[in-house]
């Protein structure tokens, strides 16, 4: 009877929890991004981030963000984007309810070349099957940014390749924290969605 009683208030108690993981090439915005979530999200959160204050993620940084309506976590996954790194990236897809690919869209040369190369590489992995992706054209706060039309010339190739995955391509300023909600809820919705072929853990 204890266990039967401890069980029914283990699964009353508990929370949904879906990893998410943050993916792109260095220097594309990812710790910013995960800065001005935590900001954004946790009660006591760290101040905004400001321009030069992160540095480049060697290995991982990793957040729990409590979300409400319904309430459950997003763990986000914050891995290094240097080359040298991204044979990591998949160890973690396997655990992936959700990928965010960030892209700098001002480094123009690179967006042509590396990082639809790279894109294309993450989302035709077998263990991401299934997975929605959200790719966020980040630095759109900046003068030379490719406008979010241009960047989708580029980058709905490799999404129209999915076939029917859910995804999206989102305009945002991490640093400025446009569209970084958005982001969110679009991520929030559609793990939600997908728990069927990918079931939350329970936090």
């Amino acid at each position: 009877m204890y266990h039967l009683a401890k069980d029914v208030y283990y699964y009353a108690t508990s929370k949904e929890e879906y990893s998410v993981l943050l993916l792109g090439l260095d220097n594309a915005g990812k710790t910013t991004l995960l800065e001005k979530v935590k900001s954004l999200y946790l009660p006591n959160g760290p101040l905004p981030p400001k321009a030069g204050s992160t540095i480049p993620t060697v290995g991982q940084n990793v957040s729990l963000i409590p979300l409400s309506s319904p309430s459950i976590y997003l763990k986000l996954w914050d891995i290094g984007g240097q080359s040298t790194l991204r044979s990591l990236w998949k160890s973690y897809y396997s655990s992936a309810h959700a990928i965010v690919f960030v892209i700098d869209s001002t480094d123009v040369p690179r967006i042509g070349r590396e990082v639809v190369d790279v894109l294309k590489e993450v989302v035709e992995h077998e263990e991401t099957e299934g997975v929605p992706v959200l790719v966020l054209a980040n630095k759109q706060d900046r003068d030379e940014s490719l406008e979010i039309a241009q960047l989708k010339e580029v980058v709905n190739p490799v999404i129209v390749s999915l076939g029917a995955r859910d995804s999206r391509v989102l305009p945002v300023s991490a640093l400025e924290g446009t569209g970084v909600k958005e982001a969110v809820e679009w991520l929030k919705t559609r793990v939600m969605w997908n728990k069927e072929s990918r079931p939350p853990t329970m936090r």
